[in-house]
């Protein structure tokens, strides 16, 4: 028992300091991210469609992160669809219950794991899927190719661009 509850204490870490030029093109790739998906979504689609709550979180991995596994552009692609499309099917079996909910987080776990396609924003999309309410569920199948889909496309072309700007930064690692 000692030992399990040692393991909770964790170990002491050095964290390296991120640096003001770092932090700028995070921000940068931030701000344009998801201005355009804004732009796109208001000005092109006349609505608010490709505005999704998991973007926000794509937008810490692909932007401050990306070095991260989670933020290379498989994942960020395929995890996300992938999940959504869990999400969908538990809706659509289930409905926009509890347990429906915690199938479509769990199930989009496995699956990404599965796929070594593990973007924890996709996680979030099989949330949005089953609870996202009425303007979520009207997009049925649609939902994982188009906000998911497309915004994903969007935003990984936008951090392949800025990521790049920096002499310091590399993006991506791998595909």
């Amino acid at each position: 028992m000692k030992t399990y509850l040692g393991k909770m204490r964790g170990q002491p870490v050095k964290r390296a300091r991120v640096g003001w030029q770092d932090a700028f093109w995070s921000w940068v790739g931030a701000f344009t991210g998801m201005a355009v998906i804004c732009w796109l979504s208001s000005a092109w689609l006349s609505q608010q469609l490709l505005i999704v709550g998991s973007f926000g979180a794509t937008s810490v991995l692909i932007y401050a992160a990306p070095e991260s596994p989670f933020a290379q552009p498989s994942h960020v692609l395929f995890g996300s669809v992938l999940s959504a499309g869990i999400g969908v099917a538990c809706y659509q079996l289930l409905g926009a219950t509890p347990l429906s909910m915690a199938l479509a987080v769990s199930l989009s776990v496995l699956g990404m794991q599965l796929t070594h396609t593990v973007h924890p924003p996709g996680a979030a999309a099989a949330l949005i899927a089953v609870g996202g309410g009425a303007s979520v569920h009207q997009l049925g199948w649609w939902y994982p190719l188009l906000p998911i889909g497309a915004g994903s496309i969007v935003m990984l072309v936008i951090a392949i661009l800025v990521n790049n700007l920096a002499r310091h930064r590399r993006y991506p690692r791998y595909w």
